[in-house]
């Protein structure tokens, strides 16, 4: 089978594999839908988890089954399905302690392009189907379905992990598809004002649409200034990290209030160490929390955010700027990720 693959670090390239084989809980699916991800960049071109060589890239799709294991009850060939970006072992122990996306070690529910190869191919591996797979949606929009894969299920996670409820004041730090999902999440959940911190034109209007109330340009000023200056030097309750790098950390320190949570879902692809300013974060005892994780995967995560697509209360349409058809596309759709033109916000494959 064809794919499209990271060749070594800094290069990718079509190459030839054989069709991946199916285990007795899996399926095999062929893609009808996929987008490119920032995490396929920084994996790519900085190396972020170590070099890997030939290695099939992407972990957003949505497919149709093409082969089903002998133990796997609730899908058949010929089902569309969505597709999640983390997929766990589900009779893992880390499954049953609560933290799905690391059974078989940190961060070893990230699977597709990771420990093996990811969906770009025209086969992919879904282990434990039953709990990985959800049918797509009468009528979804194949390009609307493809952001459950990853970017909402992200964006929402790090308002999860910040604990947003309702009332609360929350900053957003970086409005790409993620942050905007985090956005959406916190409106959703009932947050009071909502700070997008971002400076593109069309993430900024799209993050009003989803709920911000407030832009802060970090291009005007020090967004720590801006924060404290429209909370009269309060600060905000809670914080997701959906952007950035590696300072960020204390720039959300400074603008959090005691008490407050950081929830960040951003992927720090390089660097030793992040920074966290001694005094403001209370010499270690301000109670301001930082959680960072990487989303849960699984079915019912799946079909409980398709729902909120079905019901008309999230429209993950508006993400994709770039639309493609065809399999071919994928490695301009990528290029798109990696060189972010203005006028991006996310790129979507139809085949």
């Amino acid at each position: 089978m064809k794919g499209f693959a990271m060749l070594r670090i800094g290069e990718t390239g079509w190459i030839e594999k054989d069709r991946p084989v199916c285990g007795p809980m899996d399926a095999i699916c062929k893609p009808i839908a996929l987008a490119p991800c920032t995490s396929d960049v920084h994996t790519v071109w900085a190396g972020a988890i170590g070099d890997r060589h030939n290695m099939i890239l992407g972990h957003e799709a949505v497919g149709e089954v093409v082969e089903v294991g002998s133990l796997v009850r609730d899908f058949k060939v010929g089902d569309k399905v969505l597709v999640s970006a983390i997929t766990p072992d589900w009779n893992s122990k880390a499954a049953q302690e609560g933290y799905p996306m690391h059974s078989g070690g940190m961060l070893a529910g990230w699977k597709f392009s990771n420990f093996k190869d990811g969906v770009f191919g025209e086969y992919f591996h879904v282990n434990d189907a039953d709990g990985n797979l959800a049918l797509l949606p009468e009528g979804m929009d194949l390009g609307a379905a493809c952001m459950i894969s990853d970017m909402v299920p992200t964006g929402f996670h790090g308002v999860e992990l910040a604990d947003v409820q309702f009332g609360d004041n929350v900053a957003v730090i970086g409005i790409g598809p993620v942050g905007l999902m985090s956005v959406a999440a916190a409106a959703i959940r009932g947050a009071a004002n909502i700070y997008a911190v971002g400076s593109r034109k069309n993430c900024c209007d799209l993050a009003r649409e989803f709920g911000a109330t407030d832009i802060i340009n970090y291009r005007e000023g020090d967004i720590v200034e801006q924060i404290m200056e429209k909370t009269h030097g309060l600060g905000v309750d809670k914080i997701v990290v959906a952007g950035g790098d590696n300072d960020t950390f204390d720039q959300a320190i400074r603008m959090l209030k005691p008490g407050g949570i950081i929830g960040n879902v951003n992927y720090l692809g390089e660097g030793d160490s992040i920074r966290i300013p001694r005094v403001e974060w209370g010499c270690g005892m301000g109670h301001k929390t930082i959680a960072g994780g990487l989303m849960p995967g699984g079915r019912l995560r799946m079909e409980k955010l398709a729902s909120l697509l079905s019901t008309g209360r999230l429209d993950t349409s508006k993400l994709l700027t770039h639309r493609f058809k065809g399999f071919e596309h994928i490695e301009e759709a990528l290029m798109l990720m990696k060189d972010k033109p203005k006028d991006l916000i996310k790129p979507v494959v139809v085949i």
